[in-house]
């Protein structure tokens, strides 16, 4: 009986490592930002919000990027958190590039 508890608490480790990997995804959010208090305050609240991992806050576009665990969020929780804090937020789509010119 001792053995068998031995041998599962060694187990334990490795099953835990397998059972979840953390699926980022980054997305760009345009935000109504007049000053550093607006990014301050954004940093403040967003960052406790449930699987964000990273936020960069850029004053000059008005822009916040969000790194966050898609298994514990996502971008519409993300947004109502954006509201809930005075500052609502719609996502930046990439612009497609312009199609390069053909060679003849």
């Amino acid at each position: 009986m001792k053995r068998i508890i031995v041998f599962l608490m060694a187990l334990l480790p490795f099953l835990g490592m397998s059972a979840a990997k953390a699926d980022k995804q980054t997305v760009v959010l345009q935000c109504d930002l007049h000053c550093q208090g607006c990014c301050d305050k954004v940093m403040k609240n967003i960052a406790f919000e449930k699987g964000v991992k990273d936020l960069v806050c850029d004053l000059q576009t008005k822009t916040v990027k969000v790194t966050y665990d898609a298994n514990k969020t996502d971008l519409d929780t993300l947004l109502k958190a954006f509201e809930r804090i005075g500052k609502p937020a719609k996502e930046v789509k990439p612009e497609d590039k312009e199609p390069q010119s053909k060679k003849d």
